[in-house]
């Protein structure tokens, strides 16, 4: 065996340096999860401040071990690319690795261990964990807010079918496919408007009528959501174009347009839509609150993505242009079939990630009285039955949020390979 050089590790005792490594890494993870699981501390035989600070001196040492440059091993070069590039790299990977050790367990006892889903009083949480009865006793508000109860299945149906509708994509053959784009831009949203307004607001076909400040909750956040993001996309698409035009009007409009609703929190745009914009109406027309604020939230989200959607255009190079226009193609034809599928194609991350600000940013709406999922948090915190629960609505809120933003991130991704070309 080569003399080893225990200062610069070589490829030439490459297992020699690898499994020691790895042997006082493993040490270090082993020392700091007895010391969190198993309240156990391997080294008490060590001063203490030896003891304390001898799991990252031996981890810092392994990761210095395996820091061997081309190694040939897939996973260990990848390794020490990324996190282990020098010795403070390592260490922070190692405060970090042992900073989630520490906090699993009071994690898990506050989470799962200690937690109280039983009863269906506040007396029942007695323990230190959290108080899920909170949770399931408040979960029809936080659902479907202050929707009266006998009347809930109608929310129920709406959506139930709303998201039948949206899988007839799956179903159709190759003949039919092509209309698609027709069905979920214009029929689909038109169904949808139909069964929300004689539905779940009611008022005809026999159907008690609900006002839209009683609506609340998760079901609330969908309905919010869904709308803007079907309104958004087609506005932010023609504003791009707009941007871009030859024509001096139509390209300072589009400009001020966006650079206006871009320049303004959307918390004041939903006040103003609120308090503001009733007042410029006529005294015999009435605009529901609800349609103010999906309205506000559309054309503010269509600033941004009319310069997602600008930044896809000027990626395209000018051959795609001159080649539509070779072809006897005009101005809308060349769009529509040409220059928009690829530039859409570009910016599906941008795209995406815009439509999850906006899914988050419904929680604002409480500003105009309408009590989404969060609203609800707020008010059910506040009731003298259930105080100090707060952090439970939250963590419950941010689950919810989290599980809806990750399947909107997911379908992204796959579209993007579902497109994905090589350039």
């Amino acid at each position: 065996m080569n003399k080893l050089n225990f200062l610069k590790p070589d490829i030439d005792n490459l297992n020699t340096y690898l499994y020691s490594g790895i042997f006082l890494i493993f040490i270090a993870i082993l020392d700091v999860s007895f010391n969190s699981f198993l309240k156990t501390n391997i080294t008490n035989f060590l001063p203490n401040s030896i003891s304390f600070i001898l799991p990252l001196i031996l981890g810092a040492i392994g990761f210095h071990l395996i820091r061997i440059e081309f190694s040939g091993i897939k996973n260990l070069d990848l390794l020490n690319k990324n996190i282990n590039t020098n010795t403070f790299n390592a260490v922070l990977t190692l405060l970090i690795i042992f900073a989630i050790i520490k906090s699993i367990p009071p994690f898990l006892s506050w989470f799962f261990i200690d937690a109280t889903i039983s009863g269906d009083t506040k007396e029942a949480c007695t323990g230190t964990g959290a108080c899920w009865t909170y949770i399931k006793i408040w979960l029809n508000r936080f659902i479907y807010g202050m929707y009266p109860n006998e009347l809930q299945w109608r929310i129920n149906i709406s959506f139930i079918a709303l998201i039948g509708l949206a899988f007839i994509g799956l179903l159709p053959s190759e003949k039919v496919k092509k209309f698609l784009t027709l069905y979920y831009v214009v029929i689909y949203p038109i169904i949808a408007f139909i069964l929300i307004y004689y539905l779940i607001s009611g008022g005809s076909l026999g159907l008690e009528w609900v006002e839209t400040g009683a609506w609340g909750g998760l079901s609330l956040t969908f309905i919010v959501s869904f709308f803007c993001l079907i309104f958004c996309f087609p506005i932010g698409m023609f504003l791009a174009l707009g941007r871009r035009s030859d024509l001096p009007t139509v390209r300072y409009i589009s400009i001020g347009f966006i650079e206006f609703w871009r320049g303004v929190p959307l918390i004041t745009v939903l006040f103003m839509s609120s308090v503001m914009f009733p007042m410029f109406l006529p005294e015999d027309f009435f605009m529901d609150k609800l349609v103010r604020v999906i309205i506000a939230i559309s054309l503010f989200e269509a600033a941004y993505v009319a310069e997602v959607i600008r930044g896809g255009l000027q990626a395209l190079p000018r051959g795609q242009y001159d080649a539509a226009k070779s072809l006897g193609m005009g101005y809308w034809k060349m769009y529509i079939f040409v220059i928009l599928p690829q530039a859409l194609k570009l910016v599906i991350p941008g795209i995406a990630n815009t439509f999850l600000a906006l899914v988050k940013d419904t929680p604002l709406i409480f500003v105009v009285g309408l009590l989404e999922i969060v609203g609800m948090l707020n008010l059910a915190k506040t009731n003298p039955k259930w105080l100090g629960y707060a952090m439970e609505g939250y963590v419950f809120a941010a689950i919810i949020f989290w599980i809806i933003c990750y399947a909107m991130s997911k379908y992204s991704y796959n579209l993007e390979i579902k497109y994905k070309t090589d350039r």
